[in-house]
Order: structure tokens, then C-alpha cells, then sequence
């Protein structure tokens, strides 16, 4: 068999680009590398300083540290169990109101909304997903606070005050101020945010699968839960998880409309504190090597250690329907 001319030619010198790809290769691939690592770096950096400044805090309180509510410096005991709890609570009603309206939005943009005005409002929601965080405090103290002290707490008390275990809920003065109002700006500040993805995600599924749907005669729902929704997943997870970490990371705007109180009740109205609030507030008061700063710094780590927790839940809750899917 007569071997192609390309095949006998002999060995013939690479081509300058191909020489230059070699040489390169190498060192992309230590730069990369290095990228990697250097967030494992970092990463590590940041856990380190955070354990080892709250260690004399952990060492000299114990286990009694996390479920102790007690925050007195004049005394001496510090307790995180009630910014915990404000963190919790306040990253859990926002992600209640914020997913549902984000979904929502998502979903009239890309399955619904004329193509100009989806274009505009997206254009919007990108920019108010930029706006300064004490920007939403601010707004938050002259225009939400008023309206939950004069209308909605009391409306709610007038509702549910009578209610055996409702009651509770809706206790306190009207200040306005609350784990309520703290959860409704960071609604509003995260909601954008999880819009961005959701409908970034959304558009990226290809539009043979949605036609599909549509073809064996689904409606936009039944596209949407049984097709889009299962397909993009892991970027819907991603999103609420992206929202939750801007949540419970949030410090001025929360400042702002919690009240700073360090106390644990039912009251969604009742003043309240967070993790990052607490530490915004206390630490320039803080001298170097007292048991109050590391005492913040304990909470900084236990703050950490939430975020990774969360994560590993949504991960978790992923691989799992994952599994589902494939059995």
C-alpha cells in the first residue's frame, strides 16, 4: 500500500506556534497551580488567625461559650450563643422571603416577559444588585423601621396576639426594630443577587430541551419544575447559597435595623443582634489581647464555621437528589 506523502515526508521541524505552546504549557500550568493553591493559602490564613485569636476565649469559657447568651464586658463574660441565634434566624427568614420573589422573577424573565422589557428589568436588577449595603441600611431605618413600628407589628399583634403560640411571635414595644425588619433588608439586598443567577442559569439551558417540553404539549410550569428546574440545579443551589453567605456576612444594613441587643427571644420584633453586627460594633473597643477581642475573634471563627456548614449542606442535599435522579 502506497503510504501518503505526508507519512514519508521526513521528520519536519514544529511550527513556531506549536514550540511556542510547549514552552508556555509549563508555565500556565505552574500559574494555575498556583492560583489554586494560593486560595487554600488564604483560606487556611484566614482560619488560623481567626482560631488562634479566639482560642483564650474558647479556652477560658469552654463549651459554656456557644450556649451561653450572656455579652457583658464590664464583667467579663461573653457568651455567642445570641448573635448566633440573631445570624440564624434573620439569614433564614430573608432566604424565605428572597428565594420565592427571586424565582419568581427569574422566571417571568426568561419564560415569560417580553424580550425588551426582560432585557430592561435585568439590566435593573443587575444594578440594584450593586448598590452600597449601607445604602439598604439607610434606607431601611427612615422608611422601613416607621412602617413596621406604626402598621405592621401592631397589625400582626392585632392578628395573631391572641393566638395560643402565635402570640409569642408578634410580643414587644413597636420600635420597629427587630430580627423582622433585619431579615426583610436583607430580603431586598440578596433577592438581586439569586435573580442574577437563576436567570443566568435559566437562559444557558439549551433550548432543544425546553421545546421538547413544550412540545409534547407542557405548559410553562411543567417545563419550568420537571425540565428547566432539574437541568439547572446545581446553579439554582449555587445562587441560594451565594444569597445565604451575602446574608449572614451582611453588617451595616443589619446595624442598622436589628436594634443591637444581645438577648435571645421569640419575638420576630424584638431587638436582636448578629455575628457581624456584633463585631462591627465592639471591636473598636477592643484593646490588643483582651479576653472582649478575642472573644469577637471566637465569633468570627464560629461565623466560618456556619458558612462551611451551610455549604456542606447544600452540597449534600445536591449530591443526593442527584442520586434520586439516577436511580
Amino acid at each position: 500500500m502506497e503510504i501518503p506523502a505526508r507519512q514519508s515526508l521526513p521528520a519536519m521541524k514544529k511550527a513556531p506556534s506549536q514550540q511556542g505552546g510547549q514552552k508556555g504549557d509549563p508555565a500556565f500550568r505552574l500559574l494555575v497551580t498556583a492560583t489554586g493553591v494560593g486560595v487554600l493559602v488564604v483560606l487556611g490564613a484566614i482560619i488560623a488567625v481567626m482560631v488562634s485569636g479566639g482560642w483564650k476565649a474558647f479556652s477560658t469559657f469552654g463549651p459554656g461559650f456557644l450556649v451561653s447568651a450572656v455579652w457583658n464586658p464590664v464583667t467579663q463574660h461573653f457568651g455567642a450563643a445570641a448573635p448566633v441565634f440573631g445570624t440564624v434566624i434573620s439569614s433564614a427568614l430573608a432566604l424565605l422571603v428572597a428565594v420565592p420573589l427571586a424565582f419568581g422573577t427569574a422566571f417571568w424573565l426568561t419564560a415569560l416577559a417580553p424580550p425588551s422589557a426582560a432585557a430592561v428589568i435585568g439590566m435593573a436588577v443587575q444594578l440594584l444588585a450593586a448598590v452600597p449595603s449601607i445604602i439598604f441600611g439607610m434606607w431601611g431605618f427612615f422608611v422601613v423601621v416607621p412602617v413596621v413600628a406604626h402598621y405592621v407589628q401592631p397589625a400582626a399583634r392585632q392578628l395573631l396576639g391572641h393566638v395560643p403560640g402565635l402570640s409569642a411571635l408578634v410580643a414587644g414595644a413597636p420600635f420597629g426594630t427587630g430580627l423582622f425588619t433585619a431579615a426583610l433588608i436583607l430580603a431586598v439586598m440578596i433577592t438581586p443577587s439569586i435573580t442574577a443567577v437563576m436567570r443566568d442559569v435559566f437562559l444557558s439551558m439549551p433550548t432543544v430541551l425546553r421545546e421538547s417540553g413544550y412540545g409534547l404539549g407542557a405548559t410553562r410550569w411543567e417545563v419550568m419544575r420537571h425540565v428547566v428546574l432539574p437541568w439547572s440545579r446545581q446553579g439554582v443551589v449555587g445562587g441560594i447559597v451565594l444569597g445565604m453567605g451575602r446574608a449572614m456576612g451582611e453588617t451595616m444594613a443589619v446595624t442598622f435595623v436589628i436594634g443591637d441587643s444581645n438577648h435571645i427571644g421569640w419575638s420576630l420584633f424584638a431587638p436582636a443582634n448578629t455575628i457581624a453586627s456584633l463585631i462591627a460594633l465592639e471591636f473598636p473597643e477592643s484593646p490588643a489581647g483582651s479576653l472582649k477581642l478575642a472573644a469577637l475573634m471566637a465569633l468570627g471563627a464560629i461565623l466560618m464555621a456556619i458558612s462551611f456548614v451551610t455549604l456542606w449542606f447544600s452540597r449534600w442535599l445536591l449530591a443526593r437528589g442527584e442520586q434520586a435522579a439516577g436511580r
